[in-house]
């Protein structure tokens, strides 16, 4: 039953991050190193590996990502930078100002 929900997911489900500005794609660059990037990281490599599609967007260097979704520039012109990071799940925010945890998106996931 799993594997059969993991396979419904991968064709409908799309996981988006709108990231505050970092010094690289990841985050994980430099002499210090944020353990919940660290811990983003691994989330979004375990998602992947059951197949969900997950993107990454950064103002600085994706801008248009930004500009095309209309509620994630909504609540960066709202909140401006305080929204970030913002995680967006099939169109749909789900969570804005702190990266969402595994279980938290595996709920949504689950919900859906």
């Amino acid at each position: 039953m799993e594997k059969q929900i993991v396979q419904t997911r991968q064709k409908i489900v799309k996981i988006e991050i709108f990231d505050p500005p970092l010094c690289c794609p990841t985050g994980i660059c430099g002499p210090t190193v944020d353990q919940t990037l660290i811990n983003v990281n691994e989330m979004i490599a375990s998602l992947q590996k059951d197949g969900i599609q997950v993107e990454r967007y950064q103002m600085t260097s994706q801008p248009h990502a930004f500009l095309n979704n209309l509620e994630v520039m909504k609540l960066v012109q709202e909140k401006q930078m305080s929204a970030l990071p913002i995680t967006v799940i099939s169109n749909q925010v789900i969570k804005t100002g702190s990266y969402p945890t595994l279980e938290e998106i595996n709920k949504v996931l689950g919900d859906q």
